[in-house]
């Protein structure tokens, strides 16, 4: 439980404190299931394909165009073992405990991104100098340096220092840039430079508040598809109160932890999960609310809608909003080609990753390897149209797992069962909305949250089941 708890504190925030969560708890599983001689798990219906969909991902690596690296990339699928773990262990009450902790890590989060906007990041670069080592990676005035090879920076002076310290040749640059934050490595770095008293060969004294909050993570994205999840259940922990016992005071803790939660993923100006969260979130509203409530709480997320819409056009590129923006034009164009690759190996795919040593010779645009930013796209580019098959009976095999479970919570008025339930089906309504132009199944925090949601609600259910 121990290592459980350690997981659902740090996994809105850090994907290396929440796997060492997970493997204490793996460690403890071990040791309780040899003094029990029992791992405590019975058959489920996802068994066999998950069964399948690993042995499918090992046949697409052997068989990859490059099979040293998509082999290497199996050691991803580690990750389906939570699923397991929380079948196990996970009661109803330590469901319950375990929900409220993550959603409290996950609300910190949350009001730190509100700090983090208002303190700024970085410094705003206003002039670059000709012989600036920050010219190598086309730094543009208007950009703002924010970290230099992992380092925090807030000033000229903090960067010039960084640099006259370092005992590399070369630095990487975390840059915003008209509200991305964008990777510069590369930046070369001569012993002549730094000895000069300003080696970077900046100006600039602002700090930027036109970024795109991530929480203490570097990444943005993760965080959204985290906060949507974390969101949903903190919603469904409020409607089911609602629905069971009127207005009382766990449905306003819960609501407004899940305002907290979608004030954050409002600010990372992800417009994917902004709306993926308005969507499963309505969906669950309306199945549980009857009368007023729905049309106000309904009311209420097209108002969270609109303040998102307000943050992507005030954060984002001109023209974001109406996805005109380069961002859009780049996946749209990677999409396309990406699409008419799977064409090429339909059965197991081109190899997970292989693409990092194709990316220009496969005919993607741009410089920087990408992704197709689309789940059911990557699995079937990656591992061909089999894997996006065997997916998708995984989505619609948990989607109606969840339909029956909540049902059935909701006819026994089990409120903390039925909350959770409730905002798990939202979690999988909103992430399965946002994979089709996001890669959240590739995404290492969010699919090791998704197990932990699948296995913690098999888990109730079967509960559920055994108490009549």
């Amino acid at each position: 439980m121990l290592g459980l708890l350690l997981y659902v504190a740090f996994a809105p925030h850090s994907v290396a404190a929440s796997s060492i969560g997970v493997a204490i708890a793996i460690i403890g599983w071990i040791f309780r299931s040899v003094a029990n001689r029992s791992t405590g798990l019975r058959r489920s219906r996802f068994d066999l394909v998950i069964l399948l969909s690993l042995l499918w991902t090992f046949a697409s690596a052997v068989l990859s165009a490059e099979p040293s690296i998509s082999i290497r990339k199996l050691q991803a699928s580690w990750v389906v073992v939570i699923f397991y773990l929380a079948r196990a262990v996970v009661t109803k009450k330590s469901a319950l405990l375990l929900v409220c902790v993550l959603i409290l890590s996950a609300s910190v989060g949350a009001i730190y991104s509100v700090y983090d906007l208002i303190r700024g990041r970085g410094v705003v670069v206003e002039t670059i100098s000709p012989t600036s080592p920050f010219q190598q990676v086309h730094i543009r005035a208007g950009d703002a340096v924010w970290r230099v090879n992992g380092k925090r920076v807030y000033s000229v002076s903090d960067i010039d220092q960084v640099i006259k310290s370092t005992s590399s040749e070369s630095l990487t640059a975390s840059v915003i840039s008209v509200g991305e934050h964008v990777e510069r490595p590369g930046i070369h770095i001569s012993s002549e430079t730094q000895r000069l008293q300003s080696p970077s060969g900046l100006t600039g004294e602002a700090r930027s508040h036109r970024f795109r909050a991530s929480g203490w993570t570097r990444h943005y994205e993760t965080f959204a598809e985290v906060l949507q999840m974390v969101a949903q259940l903190a919603l469904g922990l409020a409607l089911a109160n609602l629905s069971n016992h009127g207005p009382n005071r766990y449905f306003k803790v819960a609501l407004i932890a899940t305002g907290v939660l979608a004030l954050g993923i409002a600010l990372t100006a992800m417009r994917s999960v902004l709306l993926a969260f308005g969507f499963g979130a309505s969906i669950i509203v309306w199945q549980s609310l009857r009368g007023a409530f729905r049309f106000v709480i309904t009311a209420a997320l097209f108002v969270i809608l609109g303040f998102g819409a307000v943050v992507v056009w005030q954060t984002r590129a001109a023209n974001a909003l109406s996805l005109g923006d380069p961002s859009a034009s780049l996946r749209a164009e990677v999409a396309r080609v990406g699409f008419s690759r799977i064409w090429l190996h339909p059965v197991f795919g081109h190899g997970m990753d292989a693409m990092k040593l194709h990316w220009t010779e496969w005919g993607f645009p741009g410089n920087d390897m990408l992704h197709l930013h689309s789940t059911p796209l990557q699995l079937a580019f990656d591992r061909g149209l089999p894997m996006l098959a065997l997916w998708l009976w995984l989505m619609i095999a948990f989607l109606i797992h969840l339909l029956r479970a909540t049902q059935g919570a909701s006819e026994l008025r089990d409120t903390n069962s039925y909350g959770i339930l409730l905002g798990a089906l939202g979690a999988l309504i909103g992430l399965l909305a946002s994979s089709f132009v996001n890669y959240n199944f590739g995404d290492s925090e969010v699919v090791m949250l998704f197990w932990w949601v699948m296995g913690m609600t098999v888990a109730i259910a079967e509960r559920m089941k055994a108490e009549g």
